[in-house]
């Protein structure tokens, strides 16, 4: 079992529940813009929040976002050890560096000893994309026993100053890689692990390839929390991250939506109706399943593992309960029908 580690009134690691992450993607000079959007992730269930400061001028504003922010607040720094140490200075709750990147042992024990006098963890942060060419030659490649090696270094080098507040990160856009590497350092190492795959994609291909890697390490009890990366609206990493959660059993909470694939019985909008509801359950907080079927052939018996569901017909829809026929509505009624009974659920 890993080491807890807390961030902000947060904690991770010890078997404590995984965490979900993401980052924004305003300009974290802009303190209006970038409190929006977190107070946005935070509504959908983001638990942490990591902010790039390029400047200093963003890890000053780290202090203002701070007091109006209700979740912790990660600095993810490159290069430049004096944003670590601004800010740490301007009450950021985690920061995250990769060490190789930041200079000499002198620029890196400098931020060491920030971290250490306010008690703020340090995420080392590894990719496949920046893996030292010593080990990329040493292993003939970039593979994911280079990616444990230098992460391990950079950990060791840490813990050598004297400080272990650490979580680790080993990513790569290479999913197989990725879950190899987690595998072998899991067994070498007791420091939380934080869980991704690096620059996905889209959000098709960035979903499909998260969903598997991440699948794949969690299922093995590897990985304290995690952040779904894809090229899109931030919001969407929230929903794929509570998702793949729910789905390995590792969240409740929260409606499930099942809808059947459509086919030359379909006599409804199906793809339109199963998106929007899922629009639809986004707010109800009920740990229930919900089965939205393009049949009223085959709806009731399909739907009869879910505990409610609606199906379609031609201009009209069925509401069904544990897979027996509650209700028959006109089409255009079946939504703000779904949602009444939500709201008034009752077991």
């Amino acid at each position: 079992m890993t080491k807890t580690v807390r961030i902000g009134d947060r904690v991770i690691g010890g078997g404590n529940p995984i965490l979900i992450q993401s980052m924004t993607n305003t300009k974290t000079e802009d303190v209006a813009a970038t409190v929006s959007q977190i107070e946005k992730l935070a509504a959908a269930g983001c638990e942490i929040i990591r902010c790039a400061v390029p400047t200093m001028e963003a890890a000053e504003a780290l202090s203002e976002i701070k007091k109006q922010v209700s979740i912790p607040v990660v600095a993810d720094i490159h290069f430049d050890h004096r944003l670590a140490i601004a800010a740490i200075e301007h009450n950021a709750d985690k920061i995250r560096i990769n060490p190789g990147n930041i200079g000499s042992a002198e620029r890196v024990r400098a931020v060491v000893d920030a971290a250490r006098e306010r008690g703020i963890p340090i995420r080392v942060g590894v990719n496949s994309g920046s893996l030292e060419k010593e080990l990329v030659e040493k292993y003939h490649g970039v593979t994911a026993e280079g990616l444990v090696e230098s992460a391990l270094d950079k950990v060791h080098s840490i813990e050598d100053m004297g400080y272990d507040n650490l979580v680790i990160s080993i990513k790569s856009s290479d999913v197989m890689m990725c879950v190899r590497a987690h595998e072998l350092i899991a067994g070498q190492t007791d420091h939380p692990l934080h869980v991704g795959i690096t620059e996905a994609g889209t959000i098709t291909s960035g979903n499909i390839k998260s969903a598997i890697g991440l699948g794949l390490i969690l299922h093995q009890g590897i990985g304290d929390t995690i952040r779904v990366s894809l090229t899109g609206d931030p919001l969407e990493e929230i929903k794929s991250a509570k998702l793949i959660l729910r789905t390995l059993g590792l969240r409740k909470g929260g409606v499930e939506v099942v809808s059947c694939p459509t086919c030359g019985r379909t006599q409804i909008d199906l793809i339109g109706l199963a998106n929007q509801v899922e629009d639809l359950v986004a707010d109800i907080p009920l740990d229930i399943k919900v089965a939205v079927m393009g049949c009223v052939v085959n709806g009731p018996g399909e739907a009869k593992e879910a505990d409610i569901g609606i199906a379609g017909g031609i201009g009209e829809g069925l509401i069904i309960k544990h897979g027996e026929i509650a209700r028959k509505l006109p089409e255009g009624e079946l939504l703000a029908a779904l949602r009444e009974e939500l709201l008034h659920w009752k077991e």
